[in-house]
């Protein structure tokens, strides 16, 4: 049978047990033996001896979401065997983490190994027209974590401050201080706005990755 379906490009990846693999720019393989967590839904297709269930963090974090509005949803996949994942089309990058820690757009935390400790952190935005924070994912540890970007990201390196469109902030150093800034003003109250009414302001040493499109409407926390 001949057709660019079978391509070298588009075939199944082979990789070690536990790695997590660029099947093509919009999936992720990873070569299943023991546990991880990925966003639910995320489960594209897999092969062998795999379960998928509910995680839901603990009391700790339960709380957190409930005060931070977080809609974040994992689950937990155990087994041994080949697990594909995918996001809506968008590209997805891999990161190893080395004893590092990694703060992530929730929306954009597609999976990571169980071996990595993860968080939920609040951003208090300071502003009374918002009556609640958002918040943000931390991993931390070593191990691999993959997230999804709309477009290839890029990195801007921060050594003064610097600020990101909330929908395009897609992952940063956790060492970073972060708020939200505000450019409101009342002409946008009659069609004059710049249609940018608040940034993610980022201070201290680090970088940013921005994804260069925002998220479908439909797809945002």
């Amino acid at each position: 049978m001949k057709s660019v379906l079978f391509h070298d490009d588009n075939v199944e990846k082979e990789g070690a047990k536990g790695s997590f693999l660029q099947q093509n720019r919009h999936s992720l393989k990873v070569e299943l033996d023991g546990v991880m967590y990925a966003k639910q839904g995320a489960m594209a297709a897999y092969q062998g001896d795999v379960d998928f269930s509910f995680h839901g963090g603990g009391v700790g974090r339960f709380l957190k979401k409930v005060v931070s509005g977080e809609n974040l949803a994992l689950m937990e996949i155990k087994g041994k065997g080949e697990v594909f994942f995918s996001d809506y089309g968008a590209e997805i990058q891999i990161i190893e983490l080395e004893n590092e820690s990694l703060t992530i757009n929730t929306p954009n935390l597609l999976a990571f190994e169980a071996g990595l400790e993860w968080d939920i952190n609040i951003v208090r935005p300071g502003i009374q027209m918002l009556a609640a924070g958002f918040s943000n994912v931390t991993v931390k540890g070593s191990g691999m974590v993959a997230i999804s970007s709309f477009g290839m990201p890029f990195v801007i390196n921060v050594d003064e401050p610097t600020y990101v469109d909330t929908q395009a902030a897609l992952a940063w150093s956790s060492t970073l201080e972060t708020s939200l800034k505000s450019t409101f003003k009342a002409g946008a109250l009659i069609g004059r706005g710049s249609g940018e009414a608040f940034q993610m302001q980022f201070t201290g040493k680090g970088f940013v990755v921005v994804q260069p499109s925002e998220a479908p409407r439909i797809l945002r926390a």
